[in-house]
């Protein structure tokens, strides 16, 4: 074994190439035990530099998104009448579709970024006895000088220039054929309905000793996580139905602006007689002649 020599004289004894004793310290790494790093600051995965692409993972690129998904102008209230069928002429395939129809809608009021946080329009469909109104909402119609409306909805848009001037009607012809669109209702509803209709779920045995419970839930989950009490949101027996729900891109196969009349391609939620609120589609482009042709405000 190497005998350890003294401090001094291992001082004395290092080469000239090392330098001297104060830049072999200067050298020499410090110890910081995780409070300050020597290493090059790492690149943020968000892009806030100028000049920098906009990254899926930032707010900005959120917001970019979220623009989108608010179409430029607003939709129409219209009734079910009902489905039935349509032949196409060159292929002979049968077409199930449905029947809407817009009974007198008309603009109420509007909604503003500066008034209200949010841009939409105040649609109003049908009519009502004045007599059945509250005194407020019967004000609201009389100073738009509009007469008093069954259905009123609103439909957001995405900037100013979606908002329609109060009083305005919205035909039939406010859509084009061809065009796809969404639409709004809700379901029919089907009453206190068990676990097996409601969600679906297998049952238990119809024998091997399972009595009178043939189609209920079973076990509930208990004493699980939390402690001794069932998830909110456990699937469950209740209520089926009449929830509102989105059909999206419905394509029109016919538009009769003298009857209010729209003829979309497939089914819609809700019973005949329900309320439909029905607007462009987002997910799907518009053709160039839809936007040439669609009317102005």
């Amino acid at each position: 074994m190497t005998p350890r020599l003294p401090g001094k004289l291992a001082q004395n004894s290092l080469p000239s190439i090392w330098g001297s004793r104060h830049i072999i310290r200067s050298q020499a790494p410090i110890r910081t035990f995780g409070i300050r790093s020597l290493n090059p600051p790492v690149n943020s995965r968000y892009n806030v530099g100028h000049g920098l692409p906009v990254l899926k993972s930032t707010p900005t690129a959120a917001l970019e998104r979220k623009a989108n998904t608010l179409p430029l102008r607003t939709g129409a209230i219209a009734t079910k009448k009902g489905m039935t069928a349509m032949y196409d002429t060159e292929t002979g395939k049968r077409i199930p579709c449905t029947v809407l129809q817009l009974d007198r809608v008309e603009v109420v009021s509007h909604k503003t970024v500066q008034k209200h946080g949010y841009y939409a329009v105040q649609l109003g469909a049908g009519w009502r006895r004045p007599a059945n109104l509250t005194k407020s909402l019967l004000g609201h119609f009389t100073s738009s000088g509009i007469s008093p409306k069954r259905h009123v909805y609103e439909f957001r848009v995405k900037d100013e220039s979606g908002l329609l001037a109060v009083g305005k009607m919205v035909n039939a012809d406010w859509f084009q054929e061809g065009q796809y669109i969404d639409a709004r209702s809700n379901s029919k509803g089907k009453g206190f309905a068990g676990v097996m209709k409601r969600h679906g779920f297998g049952g238990q045995d119809r024998s091997h000793g399972v009595s009178l419970t043939h189609r209920s839930l079973g076990s509930a989950g208990p004493s699980q996580g939390g402690g001794s009490r069932v998830y909110p949101g456990k699937k469950m027996a209740g209520n089926m139905g009449n929830e509102q729900n989105t059909v999206q891109n419905l394509k029109i196969l016919k538009v009769d602006p003298e009857n209010g009349i729209v003829v979309v391609n497939g089914s819609v939620s809700g019973p005949k007689g329900c309320v439909v609120r029905i607007q462009d589609a987002i997910k799907k482009p518009w053709p160039e002649d839809i936007l040439s042709s669609l009317p102005s405000s």
